[in-house]
């Protein structure tokens, strides 16, 4: 047995170090990161780059060189450590932006149903009563939706006058996403069953996804976690460990 450290009066020893990750939950992050490693190994990055991300990190943190020793300190993190992160963290942008940039506008299109974002306003009861009069009552024109969802709407929407958004428009329950995806700004609905609610709801605005950079760097993200996900199933194998088989650990570690 090799000890590789101790808590308390606990010793740790090498071969109960990955049952213990797969006991509690560790074993996918680590995989994941052992799986990025290998991906990013061969990425170069030009010194402008590596420039361009110490200036980022000095930024986004409000530090200059002459303050870093104080706040490496506070952080309980050496030089070299956040060198490494930094430049880790440049290496995995920059193994995106190669491996999927020239895909990010045919992706964009298959998602943008997706990724359509709507403001709509909401009240639910449980009462069928009070929720065909309240339907009745904003469709004449009697009070606004806001005043009404205020007063007798039953969630939490009630605090901001029934409205909610923007969300992407699947964002909301399946039924509701339904009726606002082929709904037209300012189409109320009657009272619809979802799960234990009735629910009047009115599409107020609805603003189509766009391929700006937030979004371009979204879709990255999403592109990169697919195939993050697809490069774990595939490559990792489990030998026995404390009596353990592969199929047991491979369990805890999903």
């Amino acid at each position: 047995m090799t000890p590789i450290f101790k808590v308390g009066d606990k010793v740790i020893n090498a071969h109960e170090v990955v049952p213990l990750l797969a006991d509690y939950q560790l074993l996918p992050q680590l995989i994941r990161e052992i799986v990025i490693d290998q991906a990013i190994a061969e990425v170069e990055c030009t010194p402008q780059e590596i420039q361009s991300v110490y200036q980022q990190f000095f930024q986004q943190n409000q530090l200059t060189p002459a303050n870093l020793p104080v706040w490496l300190q506070q952080n309980k993190i050496s030089k070299e450590q956040l060198e490494s992160k930094l430049l880790r963290k440049l290496k995995l942008e920059k193994f995106k932006r190669l491996t999927w940039s020239n895909k990010i506008e045919s992706y964009f299109l298959k998602r943008k149903g997706q990724l359509d974002r709507v403001v709509y306003s909401l009240i639910r009861t449980q009462n069928p009563g009070i929720a065909q009069e309240l339907y009745f009552r904003i469709a004449e024109g009697e009070k606004s939706f806001a005043e009404l969802a205020q007063q007798y709407s039953e969630g939490s929407e009630a605090q901001t006058g029934g409205l909610i958004g923007p969300v992407e428009i699947n964002t909301p329950h399946v039924k509701i996403a339904q009726m606002l995806n082929s709904g037209k700004p300012g189409q109320l609905w009657p009272p619809t069953r979802v799960g234990e609610w009735l629910v009047i709801v009115r599409l107020e605005k609805l603003l189509p996804a766009q391929l700006d950079e937030p979004m371009r760097q979204k879709l990255l993200n999403e592109l990169f976690e697919g195939w993050l996900s697809e490069q774990v199933q595939q490559k990792v194998s489990f030998p026995p460990f404390n009596g353990q088989n592969e199929e047991e650990i491979a369990n805890q570690s999903s």
